[in-house]
């Protein structure tokens, strides 16, 4: 069976990355063949005796900056799946729909940065695009890496079980996900909302759609305004389910 993606990721700490995509739905997916992620080590291709793979910057300056040297050696001899992209402030932000595209590419690649980053011209000669997880600073982007294999990788069909599950989540239809309730239906004098136990499904439905929109407006209302605002239906909607903000 081939794999309905792949993502060959590089970096100098190849076992932390192994053991969280090992793990979980992630790792069951992999072992099932549904994804192919491969991990390698920019370290393999580093020439001297401590295998090292930055330098001091040109100019001065505080911090290591990751070297072209070893970094294109441990790439082209892969020959990875492109695009290769790297992780860092400067790129794409990655959300939902950027998921999607790379899921609809059927295979990419991702580079670790580290240390104050890397040589401009493995950005600028190496990489085919950078991808940002946001505006904050990590240490290195195997954190970056894993969320987006994750993200990406659970759109497989597949993957999560339930291939109905991915189609509910926040995002995907521009708000956040409707808010979930197991038993007990009451606990500490807060219950489940009654609809959810009328067995009534289609007022289910609708009340989750009101109750995913309400959330929205509360937390996100930036996701509210980029879908051009609350329609004559939506508000209908809220103002039936008592959730009009």
């Amino acid at each position: 069976m081939t794999a309905a993606l792949r993502v060959d990721t590089f970096t100098i700490f190849p076992g932390l990355v192994e053991e969280w995509l090992s793990a979980s739905l992630i790792g069951r997916a992999r072992e099932g063949g549904l994804v192919d992620l491969r991990v390698h080590d920019l370290r393999s291709a580093a020439q001297d005796p401590h295998r090292s793979v930055d330098d001091a910057p040109f100019g001065g300056g505080g911090g290591m900056v990751m070297a072209p040297e070893p970094v294109f050696a441990a790439v082209e001899a892969v020959d990875p799946p492109r695009p290769l992209l790297l992780l860092g402030p400067g790129g794409r932000p990655f959300d939902q729909a950027a998921a999607r595209d790379l899921l609809g590419g059927g295979a990419f690649s991702l580079l670790c940065g580290r240390y104050e980053g890397v040589d401009q011209r493995i950005a600028d000669h190496l990489c085919d695009g950078e991808l940002s997880l946001g505006d904050f600073v990590l240490t290195g982007g195997e954190v970056a890496a894993v969320a987006v294999i994750e993200a990406v990788a659970r759109l497989v069909p597949g993957v999560l079980g339930n291939d109905t599950s991915p189609a509910d989540e926040s995002f995907e239809d521009g708000l956040l996900e409707y808010p979930h309730y197991t038993r007990p239906a009451a606990f500490r004098g807060w219950e489940v909302p009654a609809v959810l136990r009328s067995g009534d499904h289609g007022r289910v439905e609708r009340w989750r759609r009101a109750a995913a929109l309400a959330r929205t407006a509360r937390a996100r209302p930036d996701l509210i305004a980029r879908r051009g605002g609350l329609s004559a239906a939506e508000r209908a909607l809220l103002e039936e389910f008592g959730l009009l903000p």
